[in-house]
C-alpha cells in the first residue's frame, strides 16, 4: 500500500469532533519492521490524526513521539488525538495509539502560526554530499531486509551496513520515496526521515534487537516547495552511547540545500 493510500485511509475512517479525532484501522505487512509496524509510518499516521484539530494557518513546528510498546501489523489499532490547548498562536495536540487496550505510541504535536518578528537568524548548517544518480544501500533480501524499505530509495555516502562490525557511528546520505507521492507534505517527511536504520547498528557484529524509545522532529519554516521525486540529504551523528542506549541527532536538507527538519532520537540497543 502506497503512502498516499494510507493517507486516504486515515481521511476515510476518522471520527472528528471539535476537540478530538479518532481513527481505527489495520495495515498490512508491506510496512512491517520485523514483527511490528514501521515506526515512521505509525508516527506519520498519528500526525495525520492530529492535523484536522488545528486551524489551517498553523503549521507543524515540532512532533515528539514515544514508542511505548510493540504495534503489530495486520491487527486493528486505534489512533486518538485530542486538543490540550489552542491559544492565540500555538496549539498543542496529544495523541496515542492503542492496540488490544495497550499503549503502543504516545505523541505530542505543536502547531504554530507565523507572525512578524524583528528576530531573524539564518541557518548556517550545510552539507557537501554529492547528489546520487540512483539508490545504493541495502538490497531487498527476503526475511533479512525490513519490508518497509521497499517504499524508499536510500543512497549512502558515509557509514556502513548494519551488523557488519563497522567503526562508524554516523550516516550521511540521501533519501526519497521509491514511488513518488502526489506531493511532499509533513506526513511524507515524518515517514521518510525514519527510513534510515539507527546509526549504532553498523557497529554490531551480528543482528540484535534495537528500537527507538523517543523521537523528536523539529520542522523549519518557512521553506520552499519541493518536488515529489526530489532527494533529501541526511546527516545523522551519534552524540553518545552507553549502557544500551544511544543518542543521535540528524539534519535533513531539501534538494536545494535548504534545511527542512532536525531529528533527535534515543535508541535502545539489546546487544
Amino acid at each position: 500500500m502506497h503512502i498516499d493510500e494510507l493517507i486516504q485511509l486515515i481521511s476515510d475512517n476518522q471520527v472528528l469532533t471539535e476537540d478530538q479525532n479518532t481513527v481505527e484501522l489495520s495495515i498490512g505487512d508491506d510496512w512491517a519492521q520485523g514483527r511490528t509496524l514501521f515506526g515512521g509510518v505509525s508516527a506519520g499516521l498519528t500526525y495525520l490524526v492530529c492535523k484536522p484539530l488545528v486551524e489551517s494557518d498553523r503549521v507543524l513546528r515540532s512532533f515528539t513521539t514515544n514508542f511505548v510498546g510493540p504495534l503489530m501489523f495486520d491487527k486493528a489499532f486505534t489512533i486518538t488525538a485530542k486538543v490540550l490547548r489552542s491559544g492565540k498562536n500555538v496549539a498543542q495536540i496529544q495523541a496515542e495509539i492503542r492496540q488490544d487496550d495497550k499503549y503502543c505510541l504516545v505523541a505530542q504535536a505543536c502547531f504554530g502560526v507565523g507572525r512578524p518578528s524583528k528576530i531573524s537568524v539564518e541557518n548556517t548548517d550545510t552539507h557537501d554530499l554529492e547528489p546520487p544518480k540512483k539508490a545504493k544501500f541495502i538490497p531487498q533480501i527476503p526475511k533479512v531486509t525490513p519490508r518497509f524499505l521497499r517504499h524508499f530509495d536510500l543512497a549512502i555516502n558515509a557509514g556502513g551496513v548494519p551488523f557488519m562490525n563497522g567503526k562508524d557511528a554516523h550516516y550521511h546520505g540521501w533519501m526519497r520515496f521509491k514511488k513518488p507521492p502526489t506531493e511532499i507534505s509533513d506526513v511524507h517527511l515524518i515517514t521518510l526521515i525514519d527510513a534510515w536504520p539507527p546509526t549504532l547498528l553498523q557497529k554490531l557484529k551480528w543482528p540484535a534487537p534495537a528500537s527507538t524509545v523517543s523521537w523528536n522532529l523539529e520542522f523549519i519554516h518557512p521553506h520552499k516547495p519541493v518536488a515529489a521525486d526530489d532527494w533529501f540529504a541526511y546527516k545523522a551523528e551519534t552524540r553518545q552511547a552507553a549502557e544500551g542506549y544511544g543518542h543521535t541527532e540528524a539534519n535533513i536538507w531539501d534538494a536545494a540545500g535548504e534545511l527542512v527538519a532536525i531529528s533527535r532520537q534515543t535508541v535502545a540497543i539489546f546487544d
